[in-house]
C-alpha cells in the first residue's frame, strides 16, 4: 500500500454499526468490524476476524475450516466502499456496488486469525472507481488485487430489511 494509507488518519473506537460505515448491508452480510485508519476518499484500512461459530464454517470445510475466498473479496469490497464512502459528505444517498474484480489468493485463511483490510483508490472515471487491495493476516499477505466499484443511487423503499 501507498505512502498515503500508511499516513491516513488513524481512527479510534469506531462503531462495528453498519450505519458508521456507510455501508448498504445488513448486519448478517456486513463483514468489516473496525476502520483503523482512513484518508477520506481515497483509502481505508480495516479490520474483521471470522469466529469458529460463523455458520459458514459449518460447510467450508467441516473439522478443516477455511473462510471463503468470495466472502475475503466481499471483505476487501466493502473497505474500498467505505474507502470511498469516506469522502462524500452524505454518504447515506449513495451507495457502490462491486462491479468487477481480478484476484489472487496466496494463502488459506482460518477462523480466528485476525485479517487487516486494505483499499486504496487508483483511478476514477466518471461513476467508476478503481481501488487495489489486499488482505493480510501476521503480516503476510494472503490475497490481493484490483476491484472496480460504481456509486449508485440508493432505491428507498425497495429492501426487505
Amino acid at each position: 500500500m501507498s505512502r498515503q494509507l500508511r499516513r491516513a488518519k488513524k481512527t479510534k473506537g469506531v462503531s462495528k454499526s453498519r450505519l458508521n460505515f456507510g455501508l448498504p448491508h445488513g448486519p448478517s452480510f456486513t463483514f468489516v468490524t473496525e476502520l483503523v485508519a482512513s484518508a477520506p476518499g481515497i483509502s481505508a484500512e480495516c479490520i474483521t476476524i471470522f469466529r469458529d461459530s460463523d455458520p459458514i464454517f459449518a460447510g467450508h470445510f467441516p473439522g478443516n475450516p477455511l473462510v471463503p475466498g468470495v466472502i475475503i473479496t466481499e471483505a476487501l469490497a466493502q473497505t474500498a466502499g467505505i474507502a470511498a464512502g469516506l469522502g462524500i459528505p452524505r454518504r447515506h444517498d449513495h451507495f457502490f456496488s462491486f462491479r468487477n474484480s481480478k484476484y489472487e489468493f496466496f494463502d488459506a485463511v482460518r477462523p480466528e486469525q485476525r485479517i487487516v483490510l486494505r483499499a486504496e483508490k487508483i483511478a476514477e472515471m466518471g461513476e467508476l472507481l478503481q481501488f487495489r487491495v489486499d488482505a493480510v493476516v501476521n503480516g503476510k499477505c494472503v490475497s490481493e488485487g484490483e476491484l472496480v466499484l460504481t456509486k449508485t443511487p440508493v432505491q428507498l423503499g425497495t429492501s426487505s430489511r
